[in-house]
């Protein structure tokens, strides 16, 4: 079946710059965007500028970084390495990283490439261990450095799926081992070149320069601050592209150049767990569906870039999506291009039908689930608020849930149910009415006390050390907060939830007790679990 606008190419290239209209301008960042089907190149354009310092427009040969894209060279860099006999993915990494730490255990270097092996995220390490993440260079030893000190991983290798930089950061020291070469020069060798992809490279120096480069910006009030990653890391991150090379490089899963169609397959397979679930991740690649449509896809996000490729694999048609500046959603954008090429989608997903099928039951039964709950095994942190007769997932925004039963809730929209317990104050398992997604369990937690005073929250202030983050914090009292800073940083202001628990954004911070004294704190965020930090005694 044809495409919808393959016949009407003005009228498509009409919509998508309509799409886009809001990065047009001399005055702000932009976009550069590429689409192919099955390898011949319908669409390439570009809206707003590369550098406003400069007045340099953004243009379709643009060379962008594109973050995370990364991630799918790294794998296809391995399994080449596997295909001439020089490894196994089933081999454990330390077999080939031995000054890995113990904390690593087991991991496979299939687990690295699946973010399954559990390392806790080298980058939000870095974040907890500094403060902050712009401003400080932060290079590929830094970061082994980081991850030498952890003595505890996220969870158990095969467990869970817990997406990680980690692993990508060290299997790209793998193919350094083992093929002798820098990650950059076997990338550039091995996969680029042969693919024509003559305008991309993998950044491994950060004060490199790179003719044609965007610049990276974030929004700061009314203006455009410039916003650009500062690490040397390779294998998670910096790749350095243009949106012909991406369409080049998404081509490559259907007609191989580089590796064989075996190959691509591989990537192409969702990892399983030690609980015989399946993920929605493969080889470097999310492997998802968008309107009844398998989709081979990943984004990027880094200060003051986002990116995005996608392949609709029945269709043959590839989506790149190139931006220099913060303030958007790459995977939105980027399936809503596909959408105006490809029209409606075959069929929704089974998932998706499932969530529209019921109707609700009485909205007000849903009101008495309110409360803070706590998930203890990924430390995450839940409060069902009601806001207008409605029961929300936070206190302000989140999403909106329905009663569609005595003790069943589900999210308006979204295949995903929240099913309650008996007694009065049950927890609830989270279900995904699609397959292959984890079911956390959430746990009622007795709230903080309504009015902590400085007085109270007193009992918590001093001064915290981390040997895993070799960072010492100090935490301070407010009116009705905790700040807990690193060194001049602004600091995590953080509230009261439960006794000895507080939230910032996305951090949980649970303090410890000895005899009714604090002695201590962990720090988790979905990316690095459990950061312990002990009280530092005053002499």
């Amino acid at each position: 079946m044809p495409a919808l606008a393959s016949a009407q190419p003005a009228a498509f290239a009409a919509r998508v710059d309509s799409l886009f209209d809001r990065w047009r301008g001399t005055d702000r960042p932009g976009c550069a965007v590429g689409v192919s089907d099955r390898g011949r190149v319908v669409l390439e354009r570009a809206y707003g500028m590369a550098d406003l310092e400069s007045g340099v427009a953004m243009a379709p040969a643009t060379v962008v970084h594109a973050a995370s894209l990364a991630k799918s060279v790294t794998a296809l860099a391995v399994l080449l390495l596997e295909q001439e006999g020089r490894l196994s993915l089933d081999d454990p990494a330390r077999r080939h990283l031995p000054d890995l730490p113990a904390s690593a255990g087991d991991a496979t270097i299939r687990q690295l490439l699946t973010h399954t092996a559990g390392l806790r995220d080298v980058f939000e390490l870095a974040i907890l261990a500094r403060g902050r993440f712009e401003e400080d260079r932060i290079t590929q030893a830094d970061a082994l450095a980081m991850l030498a000190r952890q003595r505890a991983p996220n969870f158990a290798p095969g467990a869970e799926y817990g997406y990680s930089n980690t692993g990508y950061l060290l299997a790209a020291r793998i193919v350094e081992r083992i093929s002798g070469r820098p990650f950059a020069a076997f990338a550039a060798e091995r996969l680029f070149a042969p693919l024509g992809m003559r305008r991309t490279h993998v950044r491994d120096d950060v004060a490199a320069l790179v003719p044609g480069r965007a610049v990276g910006y974030a929004r700061r009030g009314a203006g455009w601050r410039v916003s650009t990653p500062n690490f040397d890391v390779v294998g998670s991150t910096n790749l350095q592209t243009t949106v012909g090379d991406l369409l080049r490089w998404a081509d490559n899963l259907d007609r191989p150049a580089v590796g064989d169609t075996a190959l691509v397959r591989r990537m192409q397979t969702p990892a399983v767990l030690s609980t015989g679930d399946t993920t929605t991740y493969g080889l470097g690649l999310s492997l998802v569906r968008d309107r009844g449509w398998r989709v081979a896809e990943h984004e990027g996000r880094d200060p003051g870039f986002r990116a995005y490729l996608g392949r609709w694999l029945d269709r043959g048609v590839s989506v790149a999506l190139l931006c220099n500046a913060a303030a958007l959603d790459p995977v939105g954008l980027g399936r809503t291009v596909a959408s105006l090429y490809l029209g409606p989608g075959p069929a929704a997903t089974p998932g998706a039908a499932a969530a529209s099928g019921d109707a609700p039951g009485d909205a007000r039964a849903a009101l008495a689930w309110a409360g803070v709950y706590f998930e203890p095994t990924t430390r995450q942190v839940a409060e069902l608020t009601v806001r207008d007769g409605v029961l929300y997932t936070d206190r302000s925004g989140g999403a909106r849930f329905e009663a569609h039963g005595p003790r069943r809730a589900r999210q308006v929209g979204v295949p995903l149910e929240l099913d309650f317990g008996a007694g009065a104050r049950p927890g609830y398992r989270v279900r995904w009415l699609v397959p292959g997604r984890r079911a956390d369990a959430f746990a009622w937690r007795a709230p903080a006390a309504p009015a902590l005073d400085r007085r109270a929250l007193a009992a918590y202030a001093g001064t915290y050390a981390s040997a895993e983050l070799d960072a010492t914090y100090r935490v301070e009292a407010g009116d009705s907060t905790l700040t807990l800073r690193a060194g001049a940083a602004p600091g995590l202001v953080a509230r009261p939830v439960f006794p000895d628990g507080f939230v910032s954004g996305q951090y949980t911070v649970e303090f410890a007790r000895t005899g009714g004294r604090v002695t201590g704190f962990a720090i988790s965020h979905p990316r690095a679990r459990g950061v312990a930090f002990v009280r530092v005694l005053s002499r």
